[in-house]
């Protein structure tokens, strides 16, 4: 009988889970600022809602096929350089929207912007990966991806303030700087656990608890053998346009819906981002807590996430709120919803594949989250120019986390690790 390793003093991996927190908010603030200044830059320079929504299609689209090729480039150089890299590619594309005004204009830089931010999650989930053992994963994923909301709540606060005072390029100036300083912190401090002098041997033992297997390549048509692939594929094909959704189209929702002008964007939008936050962690901490007291990792991560799909069922009144703040908590309980929901979906290519694969199935989920925020954007676009209504918005966002769990489960009726074939282990 192998003895149990007791849990170490040691957080050297809560050192590493905190950047990766940090690097979720930077993506989001980046990504956030030209949503939050969507309604003065379209009465300034005449944006139609089909022009804006193609900026959502295309960022999509790009950030779609990019997702695919960092996590297989992940999987091959690492977090630490598939990181870097990605940051250093963000950071240029966001800064270079300073030099365009129209919205075709605005494609050229968010391109590279959706490239980089492409980047983000494989590479966090591959440091998850290498700094936690399976009973923390999901608690390391929601703290990090708790940083997509906290990032929400900045941006509506510091971008108004900066566009106002020293113009709305400025606003993409100085939060580019952030990442800048982010990326030398990344490149100092992040090793492989084995790698790092400061690890105690006891936190690596805890670390490395689950067993190691070295990196090996992966054939993309294996991948497709698996149904733990299109569980995850289609989890995030369903999930993801949601999120998306309200990214790009939360502050004018409020704008329109309640006349909320920019500089009063904060409070409806830090409101739900900070719910959303509780969700995200609320999401990991749930299905880790479960493990801890003997539940199946089948069991604790679909309890989780039906949990979480229930709070997104009332949303599909948002639209016909009687007042902001009724909105507000019904968006914000969605939110709450999707970051609990996404928490634990994330952790299933940790779960159920050896993670010389995780990475590329990661991939593939992010490419077809794409995909599904692509049609969403369209739907969004043709559905506000035509009815001017969120309502036939909120009501798709309200069934989509359990028509998802109902996906996940058919393919996935237990959570096992995926059968590998003589010909893809000697891949």
């Amino acid at each position: 009988m192998t003895q149990a390793i007791p849990k170490p003093s040691g957080k050297v991996r809560w050192i590493v889970c905190g950047l990766l927190f940090a690097a979720v908010v930077l993506s989001y603030v980046d990504r956030l600022v030209l949503p939050t200044l969507k309604p003065d830059l379209q009465a300034r320079y005449g944006w139609t809602e089909s022009g804006y929504a193609d900026l959502a299609i295309w960022f999509q689209a790009g950030y779609g096929i990019a997702y695919v090729f960092f996590g297989r480039l992940i999987d091959r150089i690492g977090a630490r350089a598939g990181y870097a890299l990605a940051v250093a590619l963000w950071t240029v594309g966001h800064v270079a929207h300073i030099f365009f005004t129209s919205t075709a204009g605005m494609l050229l830089a968010r391109i590279p912007l959706a490239i980089g931010e492409a980047g983000t999650f494989p590479a966090a989930i591959a440091a998850t990966n290498e700094w936690f053992p399976r009973k923390e994963r999901a608690l390391a994923i929601g703290i990090f991806n708790a940083g997509s909301n906290v990032g929400a709540i900045l941006t509506p606060l510091i971008v108004p303030i900066i566009a106002v005072s020293l113009g709305w390029r400025w606003a993409f100036i100085l939060t580019g700087l952030l990442t800048v300083v982010w990326l030398a912190a990344w490149l100092s401090f992040y090793r492989r656990p084995r790698e790092k002098k400061s690890l105690s041997p006891q936190e690596l033992a805890w670390i490395e608890t689950d067993p190691q297997e070295p990196q090996r390549p992966v054939r993309w048509a294996s991948l497709f053998r698996h149904r733990q692939t299109w569980a995850y594929m289609l989890g995030r094909f369903l999930i993801d346009p949601v999120w998306w959704t309200f990214l790009f189209w939360l502050p004018d929702f409020f704008n329109k819906q309640y006349g909320v002008r920019m500089l009063d964007f904060g409070p409806p939008l830090i409101a739900v981002y900070l719910l959303a936050d509780v969700g995200s962690v609320m999401g990991g901490w749930t299905s880790s807590r479960l493990m801890g007291r003997g539940w199946s990792v089948n069991r604790a991560r679909k309890s989780a996430m039906l949990l979480a799909a229930l709070c997104a069922v009332p949303i599909a009144f948002a639209a016909q709120a009687p007042s902001m703040w009724i909105a507000v908590g019904l968006i914000g309980l969605a939110c709450a919803g999707h970051q609990g929901f996404s928490a634990n979906l994330y952790a299933l290519p940790g779960d159920v594949f050896p993670r010389w694969m995780a990475g590329s199935v990661v991939g593939l989920g992010g490419l077809s989250g794409a995909l599904g925020g692509m049609l969403m954007a369209k739907f969004a676009g043709v559905i506000l120019e035509t009815i001017g209504s969120y309502g036939p918005i909120f009501a798709v966002a309200s069934v989509a986390y359990l028509i998802a769990l109902a996906v996940i489960h058919l393919l996935l009726p237990r959570y096992q690790p995926v059968a590998i074939s003589p010909a893809e282990s000697a891949a």
